[in-house]
């Protein structure tokens, strides 16, 4: 079991329902297992699900609500395995994100922090092994007229176990 932290983003029905589509049809890997999201904290373990809940708790406290938008798709090679993923990376927004996450990261999680990656705040949205299938994929977004406006304003404590996501927390940003 691990706990993560994810800002699930408050999207347009249209907005959501053409990522989901897409999801439905391209990420085979987590499409059945969690709603369109940015990862702030990724997997942990070896802290108590209490004092990781206080600690996120903490960090968070006067972080205040902010919009995003996106205009790209990128694609990233996963560090942990042979796939290449369809990222969907805010243009405005992206720097709160960041801030964000590093703030989670800054006191108690500090040694759980991938400092040999770079920290890409996304909306995953395909996955594949074949990365030229990425590629042309990638392209058919960012050939549209793309603009996806959203609003993260708050924060879900998650328990991730075999393929499961279960909900312990949520934290409103004000």
């Amino acid at each position: 079991m691990s706990c993560l932290v994810l800002a699930f983003p408050e999207l347009s029905n249209k907005d959501f329902q053409l990522i989901q589509e897409f999801r439905k049809d391209h990420d085979a890997l987590y499409y059945s297992v969690v709603d369109p999201h940015f990862t702030i904290v990724f997997p942990i373990t070896g802290i108590e699900e209490k004092d990781f809940i206080s600690e996120i708790r903490k960090q968070s406290q006067g972080i205040q609500p902010f919009d995003f938008t996106i205009r790209c798709a990128t694609i990233n090679k996963n560090a942990f395995n042979d796939y290449f993923h369809i990222f969907l990376v805010p243009d405005e927004g992206y720097s709160q994100m960041v801030k964000l996450h590093d703030r989670l990261y800054s006191n108690m999680l500090f040694p759980h922090l991938h400092l040999h990656l770079d920290f890409i705040p996304h909306i995953g949205i395909a996955s594949s092994k074949d990365k030229y299938e990425c590629k042309r994929l990638s392209d058919e977004w960012n050939q549209s007229d793309l603009l996806i406006e959203g609003k993260i304003s708050r924060l879900t404590i998650i328990e991730y176990h075999d393929d499961t996501v279960a909900p312990l927390e949520e934290i409103e940003l004000k």
